[in-house]
This record gives structure tokens, sequence and C-alpha cells, in this order.
């Protein structure tokens, strides 16, 4: 059931709109990310939600309940910035304890609770450190217990990965999506980052413009792309121009094989095929090929190899995994491009 529940909204700032009618819907448990480039609405989203501004139009549920007009201290929010917002006067204690002191808890229940979440996000010791003192994942760690402690209904992140450098990133990735399952709080998480959603959303909105475009499972977004933008935003894509037949797309002279494509034929379409799905040979087999090229160029990438690979007038990008039983391809070596019907997707 829906959780939390957007119900056209707009947000525009004179003569600029941020976000365009927006109609969206949140599940209670879910793990559930904006995606979208620099200047898409998602942030804009999240503090409509957190109730830092006011929409221009339209309604924001949570639970059934409009909260469109309550300020943020009425909504049960927590939230997450980029820079964590911890305060360097205070100790990891004292910052996670403020929400609670400030309700006026009882000292006694205050430690027990900071003393939890210490533990839980794996900084038990840590509670006489300052700012000063701690990594860039270890503040954010302190960050997001300031929110647990206080037990909200949800829990929003605005692009919280973004300061850390990229092994650091691989390993909080991981970290977030299992604090968030083993508490089972609502989260809402801002990236432009695609490998950060793929990896930890249970359902991704993918934005452009103020809008959202596409709401689906990882797997959903990016197997099947519904639109051209989505399919080269989210991982490396290969879009064949083409055009439509009844069961083919056909490229230049070769009637490329599809399945389960709709709409009208002999319409100009765009065929993706992404690297990973592409199987290079060396020579042309018995087997017919989707395509036949020529490789162009060759590039080492430690656990994989990445071909340029030309046919028909276009360029594919293939990527192979390096091993040694798999032969290599120079430059200039003639190849046959394999994938399976179903690994296409007709784009229009």
């Amino acid at each position: 059931m829906s959780f939390v529940e957007f119900f056209g909204v707009t947000k525009a700032f004179g003569r600029t709109v941020a976000v365009e009618e927006l109609n969206l819907d949140v599940r209670q448990g879910e793990f559930f990310s904006l995606l979208g480039p620099s200047g898409c609405g998602k942030s804009t989203t999240l503090r409509m939600l957190a109730g830092f501004i006011a929409p221009s139009t339209g309604a924001i549920h949570v639970h059934g309940r409009d909260i469109t007009h309550l300020p943020p201290e009425g909504r049960d929010i927590g939230i997450v910035f980029q820079n964590y917002a911890i305060f360097p006067h205070m100790n990891v204690f004292d910052n996670i304890a403020f929400g609670l002191v400030e309700r006026g808890e009882d000292r006694a229940i205050i430690k027990r609770k900071v003393d939890a979440a210490l533990e839980q996000v794996g900084l038990s010791g840590y509670g006489e450190r300052y700012e000063r003192e701690l990594s860039g994942g270890q503040k954010q760690r302190v960050a997001l217990a300031r929110l647990l402690v206080i037990e909200p209904e949800i829990l929003l992140l605005d692009e919280p990965l973004s300061a850390l450098d990229k092994k650091m990133r691989e390993e909080m990735k991981f970290w977030i999506k299992n604090i968030q399952k083993s508490v089972g709080i609502t989260t809402i998480y801002v990236t432009h980052d695609q490998s950060e959603a793929l990896t930890m959303s249970d359902r991704i909105a993918v934005m452009n413009q103020g809008q959202v475009l596409q709401v689906g499972t990882p797997v959903e977004i990016y197997e099947h792309p519904n639109s051209r933008f989505i399919a080269e935003f989210i991982g490396e894509s290969n879009l064949l121009s083409g055009r439509m037949g009844r069961d083919h797309v056909a490229i230049g002279d070769t009637a490329v094989p599809v399945s389960g494509a709709e709409g009208p034929t002999d319409a100009e379409v765009a065929l993706l095929v992404r690297p990973e799905q592409i199987r290079l040979e060396p020579v042309f087999a018995d087997e017919a090929p989707m395509l036949k090229g020529r490789v162009a160029d060759e590039v080492y990438q430690g656990s994989l190899r990445r071909y340029l690979v030309e046919t028909m007038g276009q360029r594919l990008t293939v990527e192979v995994p390096n091993r040694p039983d798999l032969a290599q391809l120079p430059p200039g070596a003639d190849v046959s491009l394999y994938w399976r019907p179903e690994s296409g997707v007709v784009l229009r």
C-alpha cells in the first residue's frame, strides 16, 4: 500500500518550473530512489516532502494524512544532507543524543538509546570523539544514527555519498541498505549516481526536467527502459538506428530479430543492446550472427576488455570478461556479433 503520495505536485520558482505535475507513491518500508541529472527536480521533491519548501500546487500525503502545509517539525521525517551537519562542538554521543534531549527524554533513556544506536551503526566506543577525529564514512554514520535514534516515520537521504571517495562509497552503499532493511524504515534516497540507485533501491523513479519518466525496480529500469534518455542515462548503452519490421529491426540491409516489440512497422527506431549482452566471435561461424563488424579499438580494464566495433556504419561497445580462454581481438579483426533477441529493446 502507498505510504507517501504526491498528487499533482508542481513547484515553480518564478518562471522556472522545478517539478511539474508530480504523481508518485512510495510504499511503507521501501527503499525508494529519485535518480536523475543535476537540476532535474529530485532534491526539490525531497525538500517539499520534508517541509522546507511548499508546493506551488498539488498535495502530499503520508499514511493517508495531508501534510502539504505542515511545518517540518510536525512531519516526523528525518533527513541527512550531503554535508552531514554534525555539530563540531559536540562529541559523537551528544550529537546523536541531540534530538532526544530536545524532546526532554530522561537521561537514562537517552544513554540506552544512544548506546544502542552507536552499536547499530558500528561506532561503539566512539562516543567521546569529535567531528575532526572522524572519517567521512564515520561522520555519515553519526548523522544517520542521530536520526534513527528519534525513530522517524520516514528517512530522507540527499546525495549522502557524494563527499566520499570511490572505495568508501562502495562500502557505504551496502551498509546503508543493510541498516535500512534491519530497521524497516521507509527511505527516500536522492542521487545522480546510477550505480547507487541500482544497488540500493527496491524501486527507482527516473527524473528529468522536473518530470518522472519511469518508475520501476532496478531490473526493470536497466533492462527495459521506456525512453532513449533513460537507456543512455542508466548504464552503458548501444543504440542502433534502424527501421521497425514485423519481428525485426532493419539495420542497413540486415534484419536483426527482436522479441516482443509492438507498434507500427517501418517506423524509425533505436535498438538498445547493452555492451555485456553481446558475444564476440573472431571468425564468421556457421551460426548466423546478428551483425558482422570489425574491431576499431580495444581497451584493457582489468576484469574485462572493452571493444569498439564498427558495423553497418555505426559503432558498438562490447564488454568481454578478461579470461585466458577467450581470444583477444586486435584492431582490424573481423568479428561476428551475437545476442539473444530478447536482449534487444526497441525504443521509438
